[in-house]
């Protein structure tokens, strides 16, 4: 039994595999937290919509993937906060048009030059087999940029995150602080794309800050719970995609929703007033 479950280690790609989804699940579920107690719980879904035009661009253009998908995402990025604080119309519907229709356009350029030299399945759902060092690599570097922009500029982010008008007045550079966090996203959703899928990134960015929050009042406690927790979905998450044979984005998010399921029902009363007061800010 012990032989079997410890199997898959002898492979180097499920080593790289688990390394990167369990470093994915951690890094977004610390970005989450910011991005659902500012209402953006949207932008995670559309961002890796947009990414993905970039990567079907790329890889019809012969361009690096890294180069092409991660400039088509940050360019995504600033354009939903240029529209966004013109407030000529709401955050929810610029990220629903510059997005849905960047994701239009890489389904489109699939259709009309087919899908030579990509593995169209696994940028929609994840999968461990085409993960590389480069992957690890790339995860690494990203989480270090995260984790030192959250450490440098922790009582900014914070201020802005609950309260964004009266830190301007106090002199936050709301924008920048914004475009930072959105920089971060979209490097976040590029280096977990191939682990996680487009169409999944934002669950795990979702579920790991919304069962954090059913546990702990204090910003602080949710922002360590978020991290561990989503680094434990990736890790089991990875494992079990391997045993049943199933892609590891789906199982990634399945075991983040069983989890919020069995804290959702175990915390009460109590844990679901959280919960809604969290998505009511």
């Amino acid at each position: 039994m012990i032989d079997e479950l410890l199997r898959p280690f002898d492979f180097e790609f499920f080593r790289n595999g688990l390394i990167v989804a369990t470093m994915a699940g951690a890094l977004c579920g610390a970005i989450g937290v910011y991005v659902v107690l500012k209402g953006m719980s949207y932008i995670g879904h559309g961002l890796s919509h947009a990414i993905f035009g970039g990567f079907a661009a790329s890889a019809l253009l012969g361009v690096n993937f890294l180069l092409g998908a991660g400039a088509w995402g940050i360019a995504s990025a600033f354009m939903i906060n240029a529209v966004t604080r013109r407030r000529v119309i709401g955050s929810d519907a610029a990220i629903g048009v510059i997005t849905t229709a960047s994701f239009a356009l890489g389904l489109a350029l699939f259709a009309l030059f087919g899908r030579a030299g990509t593995n169209f399945d696994a940028a929609l759902f994840g999968s461990i087999l085409g993960v590389g060092a480069d992957d690890v690599i790339a995860i690494g570097v990203v989480s270090l940029l995260a984790g030192t922009l959250i450490f440098l500029r922790y009582r900014a982010l914070l201020f802005t995150t609950f309260d964004p008008e009266v830190a301007d007045v106090a002199g936050v550079n709301t924008a920048r602080i914004d475009a930072l966090l959105t920089v971060v996203l979209a490097a976040s959703i590029l280096a977990t794309m191939q682990v996680l899928g487009v169409t999944l990134i934002a669950a795990v960015l979702v579920i790991p800050a919304a069962v954090a929050r059913m546990l702990t009042n204090s910003f602080a406690r949710m922002l360590q719970l978020a991290t561990g927790i989503g680094a434990v979905c990736g890790f089991v998450g990875m494992n079990l995609s391997y045993h049943l044979d199933v892609q590891s984005g789906p199982t990634i998010v399945l075991v983040a929703a069983t989890l919020f399921a069995a804290v959702f029902f175990a915390t009460g009363i109590n844990g679901r007033r959280r919960a809604a007061g969290l998505m009511a800010s």
